[in-house]
């Protein structure tokens, strides 16, 4: 009828809400960081992001955003978005510097992007010896390392570098790990050489022993660099993450060829500081103790008298100057400013056992 105006269909309607909601999340954010730069107002001039950068409280952000959540999205989605805003506010000034096993493609980096978000800056290095130096010399303000997989254990170069680095934890990183092979050739059976990171060939070894029998394994030092060095030969191939295949834009031969569906990597946030606790924290001890019957029990027995959990205990040899002398690396809940952590920790000092703090820190979120 003349004077009445037609219905929008449905999906213009529901375009506009969108384009409405936007434009209300911008100004928010927006809000946000304006907001985040009167943080660094009220703590003063001339600080670099180090200086502002406190993970205990951005923990207890994300935690927040955690329990609100009521989907659809899931934790993780949440969080990575949360996590991206909070970086990119606190990158307004400077961006924090965080070193970790490179070249780009590597876990390691997807574990620093998981962490820090994207607006930090990366510094891919060639070893984990040279992300501890980094950190130690201030040329970096943070590090990624890996110390432990799912499926194979601990990464012994990481806890050996506590024993002479003077590094904190600061955090620690939870990444599921998916492995894929790649290769300029079209067809496994063309393979003859598979390049990776010893962790990843373990990781798979049952998958190259079916699909690729006879195939000769290779060790480098990071799956993103065998994936860089395969770009070149016809007949090898690359096992890395799905980042290290779009960088480095090779084929993929086969996707998720890890053994474990379940196979996921453990990363420590190594730094200079020690910081105070979030509220759901894990305290990291590097513990020698004196040779003589009972002395592992007199340093235990006490976490379980003040009702403190253990969460993980792992020894190494002591690179002293005696043979067979071992240290212990243990995990525990708690932060060390806990009432029942300190009574343990102050009971088991009088054992005379050399105790070393590495770090009270954020339990990883999703």
């Amino acid at each position: 009828m003349p004077g009445t105006s037609a219905e929008k269909p449905p999906l213009t309607q529901v375009r506009e809400r969108i384009d409405a909601i936007d434009q209300q999340i911008q100004k928010l954010i927006s809000e946000r960081a304006t907001w985040a730069r009167e943080v660094a107002e009220v703590k003063g001039k001339g600080l670099s992001a180090i200086d502002y950068y406190r993970p205990e409280r951005e923990a207890h952000v994300l935690r927040m955003v955690v329990d609100r959540n009521k989907g659809p999205l899931s934790d993780v989605e949440m969080v990575r978005l949360f996590r991206e805003i909070m970086s990119s506010c606190l990158a307004q000034e400077a961006p924090l510097k965080i070193a970790y096993l490179g070249p780009a493609g590597t876990f390691s980096e997807q574990a620093v992007r998981k962490h820090f978000g994207h607006a930090a800056y990366g510094l891919p290095l060639s070893s984990i010896e040279e992300v501890f130096q980094e950190v130690a010399s201030g040329h970096a303000d943070f590090g990624v390392v890996p110390v432990e997989n799912s499926s194979h254990g601990m990464i012994q170069i990481t806890l050996d570098m506590f024993l002479t680095s003077d590094a904190h934890i600061c955090g620690e990183v939870e990444l599921h790990v998916h492995q894929y092979l790649y290769s300029r050739a079209s067809e496994l059976n063309a393979i003859r050489r598979v390049y990776a990171h010893a962790q990843s060939l373990q990781q798979c070894k049952t998958w190259l022993r079916i699909n690729l029998p006879g195939v000769e394994l290779k060790e480098v030092s990071s799956n993103a660099e065998a994936t860089r060095m395969v770009r070149g030969i016809n007949d090898a191939a690359a096992i890395a993450g799905d980042t290290a295949g779009k960088i480095y834009e090779i084929n993929t031969l086969a996707s998720n060829i890890e053994d474990r569906a379940d196979n996921a990597t453990r990363f420590l946030v190594i730094g200079r500081s020690l910081f105070p606790p979030s509220g759901n924290d894990r305290t990291s001890l590097l513990i020698t103790v004196n040779d003589k019957p009972g002395a592992l029990y007199d340093v235990l027995s006490p976490f379980v008298r003040h009702d403190v959990s253990l969460n993980r205990i792992e020894s190494r040899p002591a690179h002293a100057e005696r043979r067979w002398q071992y240290v212990f690396f243990i995990d525990v809940s708690g932060h060390v400013h806990d009432q029942a952590l300190q009574e343990a920790l102050s009971e088991i000092g009088k054992t005379r056992v050399k105790l070393r703090l590495l770090g009270s820190y954020p339990v990883a979120l999703p």
